[in-house]
């Protein structure tokens, strides 16, 4: 077995896992967001952040359509050796990387204003859409139970805030020791602390397991472009 024939079989294997892998996603994400109601019954009560998967169901058929056309022309360009296939292929990953890069670049520019830009987004959120925006607040109540924190800053946020003017000048129960009606003396008693310490680690630990996988992806993308374009070249007086 040549070089090539090698490495034609190779990309037609990897771009048929590719191929299968975004098919079982592009029908998750279809089954989810027809009928997520029987998914998550076959999931089970996972926890809370299971009703999300509704939404995710969007986001899983973008990703598994663009993956089934790259497992398809990666694949079919490799067994039919297509030119065109192998180029169109080339070309869609080479889209993929450009804007993979420029996100990280952004990413890596903005994120020592990380806690600027938390506070820009999550202060606003807390006055005018806590307790009036179902997801906000579903968001910022699990985000307060798990980490035992009220507010960005303290109950102080909570001030003249949608929430706070509802319900009778009262603050979230947990910003307060106890789950029962919150007020200011409560709250100042209790003295818990604000969720923006916590939530600023957890942001930064997520965002360096995010960066590993975007790197090995990145990696596998090069590669791809790689072979591809050494087929696409090699076609002609293939071994």
């Amino acid at each position: 077995m040549g070089c090539f024939t090698f490495i034609r079989v190779l990309m037609v294997l990897f771009n048929l896992i590719i191929f299968l892998g975004g098919a079982v996603l592009l029908a998750m994400g279809i089954w989810v967001s027809v009928d997520g109601t029987s998914f998550l019954k076959v999931m089970g009560s996972i926890s809370p952040q299971v009703t999300q998967f509704v939404n995710v169901g969007y986001f899983c058929i973008a990703i598994g359509a663009v993956l089934v056309l790259l497992g398809f022309l990666g694949c079919c360009g490799a067994k039919k050796e297509s030119k065109c296939l192998l180029i169109m292929f080339f070309t869609i990953v080479l889209i993929i990387f450009i804007a993979e890069v420029a996100a990280a670049v952004v990413a890596l520019v903005y994120s020592s204003f990380a806690d600027s830009l938390l506070k820009a987004w999550a202060g606003p959120a807390l006055q005018t859409q806590y307790g009036k925006d179902k997801d906000v607040t579903q968001i910022w109540n699990t985000t307060m139970q798990e980490l035992k924190c009220c507010g960005l800053d303290g109950y102080g946020d909570f001030n003249n805030s949608v929430y706070y003017n509802t319900n009778g000048k009262k603050y979230p129960p947990y910003c307060c020791n106890q789950n029962s009606v919150c007020t200011l003396d409560q709250a100042k008693s209790s003295n818990i602390e604000g969720c923006f310490p916590q939530l600023l680690i957890t942001i930064k630990k997520y965002a360096n397991i995010v960066g590993g996988i975007a790197a090995g992806i990145c990696a596998l993308e090069l590669a791809a472009m790689v072979v591809s374009m050494y087929l696409y070249c090699h076609i002609d007086n293939k071994e």
